[in-house]
């Protein structure tokens, strides 16, 4: 009788062992929608033999809990190929919708940045014009007409950078929230999940947080490290503590300089940021890197061209016998900072009287026309001699134009700028193409790994049906068995 007391809780154990696994594989049929769900596999423990008479017999298995299929080394690999797709893809974004600023009739306040290097050449094509005849009131006009056309366009251009740069640096403070609701829920959950590990299963608890660290890695770029009891720490890509265990640290935002500075802990982690990875490293690089560069070729240009104007204007006689007045109006110099900072976004005409307008030579009479031929030919001149001794606004005496417009032509400095941000523009594109690529390799990887495959599961259940039948009729035969061994071997008293 305790052979057979035996064999039926051999077989209850297995009946037991298969109706928990069968669960296991019903849950994986239930969530094989789920995002982020990982499959579960049935965990199990084989039971301590038994030794009858010197032999060892064993006692069956128990299925111990489901566990999850993962790659930590594969999904800590997506992460940190996604906080790269992310950085570009925003870095991407923001450098389109600058580029488009200079793309002709696509400024987006009405100001057509494109239209600057039209405006270059009918600024100077206005004094080549009245060469034919310096005094004409009509044609001098046109000049100032021309030159506020000029600055407009580059003040306006300059102006709708700053905008855009105002756009990226709030879109960068936006990130903040996100990073904070995500680093609070990720350490909530590492507590969860440390007080589970020990005793069950914590799948689903999991798979929550890695769906939460995926969606972090999007956002800034981060360092995973695995700590006990199946914990994790998070960094920022350069080291600082986001998430240690159960402890979160909140980042923080302030305006230096006018423009909003990260900090974690009261320490300052821009820089870090800037090339750590994420959407907030990409909006951070256009915002300090390829913004700040477009204005200063913009302040370079504005800069260039008063400065050559004015001198060379100055050189001549307007209609009253005078020395030419500035044509244009640039901002006051700032001690410390660069000459031309500024320069674009404060260009102004200011000149008012288009008889100060220099065309005749010095020592020459009123309708000489030399000094307007001289400024036409500051188009297509890449280092005019009459800026050799020029005394700059901060006191800087010009030996050679490069210090201007790094002996371009007005024209050529603008081609320069618009060419310069069109190939980062086409760099940062396939950048992010081939990101995107890895990524969605990574993630058919992890997805052949732990994603349901609805193929597999019905494999599996059909194999623990069979298994389950087969102890079924096992204990079918066992009561048979036992019934018989009541009766004495009679059929007519136990059924």
């Amino acid at each position: 009788m305790g052979t057979i007391d035996s064999a039926f809780s051999l077989i209850s154990g297995a009946l037991n062992a298969d109706q928990s696994a069968l669960s296991i594989v019903a849950g994986n049929v239930a969530n094989a929608n789920t995002p982020g769900y990982s499959r579960e596999t049935p965990t199990w423990s084989e039971n301590s033999p038994v030794t009858i008479n010197g032999r060892t017999y064993g006692t069956g298995v128990t299925e111990t809990g489901a566990q999850s299929v993962r790659d930590r080394v594969l999904l800590a690999r997506l992460d940190q190929q996604q906080q790269l797709a992310s950085a570009s893809g925003a870095r991407l974004s923001a450098l389109n919708l600058l580029q488009s600023l200079f793309t002709p009739a696509s400024g987006a306040s009405g100001s057509t940045a494109g239209d600057i290097g039209s405006a270059i050449t009918g600024f100077f094509n206005s004094f080549a014009q009245l060469e034919a005849n310096p005094a004409d009131h009509a044609l001098r006009q046109q000049v100032l007409s021309s030159a506020q056309m000029l600055a407009g366009d580059i003040s306006g251009a300059a102006a709708s950078v700053a905008n855009r740069q105002s756009a990226v640096d709030q879109e960068a403070a936006g990130v903040v929230t996100q990073v904070n609701a995500l680093t609070a829920s990720i350490a909530q959950l590492n507590q969860q999940i440390q007080s589970l590990s020990a005793n069950g299963s914590a799948g689903p608890l999991e798979d929550q947080r890695q769906q939460d660290i995926s969606k972090l890695s999007q956002l800034v770029g981060i360092n995973q490290v695995a700590t006990e009891n199946n914990g994790l720490t998070i960094t920022t890509a350069s080291g600082q503590m986001l998430v240690s265990e159960g402890v979160s640290t909140n980042l923080t935002t302030g305006t230096v300089n006018g423009v909003t500075a990260f900090f974690l802990g009261g320490t300052g982690v821009t820089g870090e940021l800037t090339g750590g990875g994420g959407q907030l490293g990409g909006y951070l690089t256009t915002r300090d890197h390829d913004i700040p560069q477009v204005m200063g070729a913009l302040d370079q240009l504005a800069f260039g061209i008063a400065t050559e104007v004015n001198a060379q204007n100055a050189a001549g006689l307007d209609l009253n016998g005078n020395a030419g007045a500035a044509i244009f109006g640039l901002p006051p110099v700032i001690p410390g900072l660069p000459v031309d900072q500024g320069a674009a976004l404060g260009l102004n005409v200011a000149m008012t009287d288009p008889n100060q307008i220099a065309a005749a030579g010095a020592g020459k009479g009123t309708g000489d026309n030399s000094n307007a031929v001289t400024l036409a030919r500051l188009a297509s001149e890449a280092d005019p001699p009459i800026l050799t001794g020029l005394v700059l606004p901060d006191g800087t005496t010009l030996v050679a134009r490069q210090t201007l417009l790094a002996g371009q032509t007005p024209s050529g400095s603008y081609s320069g700028l618009v060419s310069r941000l069109g190939s980062t523009v086409s760099q940062v594109q396939t950048e992010n193409e081939a990101e995107n690529a890895s990524v969605s390799q990574l993630q058919t990887q992890n997805n052949a790994l732990s994603q349901v495959n609805l193929n597999d599961e019905a494999a599996a259940l059909t194999m623990l049906q069979r298994s389950y039948q087969a102890a079924s009729q096992m204990f079918a035969i066992l009561n048979t068995i036992m019934a018989s061994a009541l009766n004495l071997g009679s059929q007519t008293t136990v059924g």
